[in-house]
């Protein structure tokens, strides 16, 4: 491999893991819980899953006595997008294993789900995951976005790790590729198939986390390599002095990625999809609150700022949500005759036709690139595109439209230049953080020790995150508990529930405690590049967010 002068120093570091897991796995004690409940729908999960329904927490902590591991064979699929720190989960699951039992074995299953289903594996060695550790990206095995859902791939599943031997799956995944964790689970326990499933939150969104999950690895990296580019923009804006910066910031439907990059870089302003959805503001008051802090900075000279905008913004907006929820229930249908509608003209006309009279008034006003991306191709849920919706650049136009009336009225003498980014992808492979180093070993490790003790339809938890990687607590969470119902497909089916920004949380109120301020004064941080090498305050530290909610002060 090529590699540069980082990734070779990077190779040297030694994550570490949880006081309970650095030690001899044989004297490791479970320590377990009462049973659980899911978080809403508790009858209908009970029938859905009457076997994994209702298990305990299980806590790991040192033990005495002595115990021997039988070697394993373990199957690891990664699944979804990506996000930093996948290797060191593979890298920390086997370890694990081998630790359990140097004669353990772990296969990679390539290119994600469809590669358990096509039966394309490797066995990964010493000298292969020593190649990936600490590094960022998931091309180790490759991932991908088969979802495994029905019971012929469940059945193929099967067929698949017994012809190998395998007699335990990781999923490393999200919100969705976890549920379908927890259905697997279901079906080998039902069909009584000596095979497990554990599950690793992964997602760069934040929004897979609970009481128990404090965080989706990945979070951490991500939103300090945007913050970075956030920080660098803002210090040319302010440099420069005559450019507003619209940059919109992946996350599919909450806005804990904004939520942190804001903490962290105290940007002009500050979209949160979930305060939007609460006071009911329309896409009309967004751009008048955008608005008066535009007129408001350049009264004070300054016709320059940043706006961060959350990803998925346009689906909190209670005219647009409506209109979306329509488009969605529409096409799941009439997907079939909607297919045959070869021009935008003939797409337009006909979902005009077909929706409510609000909804067809809300599209048809809307910019003619803002229709067709609606329109665009539905996602593997059946859903909008979000991310394909410029949702910064249609709040340029109607903001600059709002200022010309404005301008035009006397209201208004400054100058609205802007620019517009969406950071997405810059930040879902890099390497890891320090603290994504070590959460994410610990993860795997952690993973390995689940299986080991003959648990299943569990998701690997490491929490505690807010203190030093040493005294965080490992165990595992039955997946069922983190389940709902939701519409999917215009069908209701069980699927974890994505964790929105808490209103009442400290990362939100601490938010709203200093925006007003930056909104006015140019307040701008400037994070840098994540460091590897130096005191804890600058390499180690979580996230705002994670330390906020672990009750430390913002600083």
């Amino acid at each position: 491999m090529n590699i540069s002068l980082l990734q070779k120093s990077r190779y040297g570091y030694k994550p570490i893991l949880p006081r309970a897991l650095s030690g001899d796995l044989g004297t490791l004690k479970t320590v377990t819980g009462e049973a659980t409940e899911s978080v809403a729908n508790q009858n209908e999960m009970k029938q859905l899953f009457p076997i994994s329904y209702g298990k305990p927490i299980v806590t790991f902590e040192p033990g005495e006595g002595s115990v021997t591991s039988r070697a394993l064979k373990v199957g690891v699929i990664l699944s979804g997008g990506q996000a930093p720190g996948g290797h060191n989960v593979i890298a920390g699951l086997y370890d694990g294993l081998k630790k359990c039992n140097p004669e353990s074995k772990l296969f990679g299953f390539l290119g994600g789900p469809s590669g358990i289903l096509d039966d394309k594996a490797i066995e990964l060695s010493d000298g292969y995951v020593d190649q990936y550790r600490n590094t960022g990206g998931f091309d180790i095995i490759g991932s991908g976005r088969t979802k495994l859902e029905t019971e012929e791939q469940f059945a193929r599943c099967a067929e698949v790790c017994k012809a190998r031997g395998i007699e335990a799956i990781v999923i490393i995944g999200g919100d969705d590729s976890n549920t379908n964790a927890a259905v697997l689970a279901e079906y080998f326990a039902r069909q009584k198939h000596d095979l497990s499933v554990i599950g690793v939150p992964k997602t760069i969104d934040g929004d897979l986390k609970n009481e128990q999950i404090e965080v989706s690895f990945g979070f951490d990296t991500a939103t300090k390599t945007y913050s970075e580019l956030i920080g660098n923009i803002e210090r040319d804006a302010n440099s420069a002095k005559k450019y507003w910066h619209f940059i919109k910031l992946m996350g599919r439907s909450a806005s804990h990625i904004c939520l942190e990059c804001a903490l962290q870089t105290h940007p002009s302003i500050a979209l949160i999809s979930e305060e939007v959805e609460e006071k009911g503001m329309t896409l009309n008051e967004i751009v008048n609150q955008i608005v008066d802090v535009v007129v408001t900075r350049s009264k004070e000279g300054e016709d320059f700022g940043v706006a961060l905008v959350p990803e998925g913004l346009i689906e909190f907006v209670p005219e647009m949500k409506h209109l979306i929820e329509e488009l969605n229930d529409l096409l799941a249908h009439h997907e079939e005759h909607f297919s045959t509608l070869r021009t935008f003209e003939d797409q337009s006309e006909w979902v005009n036709k077909n929706l409510s009279r609000d909804s067809s008034y809300v599209f048809s006003s809307l910019p003619n690139n803002i229709q067709r991306q609606l329109l665009m191709d539905r996602d593997p849920h059946g859903n909008v595109q979000v991310s394909r919706i410029e949702t910064e650049q249609l709040l340029i136009e109607m903001v600059a439209d709002k200022l010309e009336e404005m301008k035009h009225d006397g209201k208004y003498a400054g100058k609205f230049s802007t620019q517009h980014h969406f950071f997405g992808y810059e930040g879902r492979c890099a390497f890891p953080s320090n603290f994504d180093t070590n959460y994410c070993y610990a993860l795997g490790f952690n993973a390995a020790v689940l299986i080991r003790e003959s648990l299943s339809g569990y998701i690997s938890s490491i929490r505690n995150l807010g203190q030093p990687a040493s005294q965080w607590v490992a165990g595992g969470i039955p997946l069922t508990m983190m389940m709902n119902m939701e519409l999917r497909h215009g069908e209701m089916k069980p699927v974890i529930k994505k964790a929105l920004v808490d209103l009442s949380g400290a990362p939100f109120r601490t938010f709203v405690a200093h925006r007003d301020e930056w909104a006015v004064k140019t307040s701008f941080t400037y994070p840098g590049a994540i460091q590897y090498y130096g005191p804890d305050e600058v390499c180690n530290m979580p996230t705002i967010s994670l330390s906020l909610e672990a009750g430390k002060e913002f600083i």
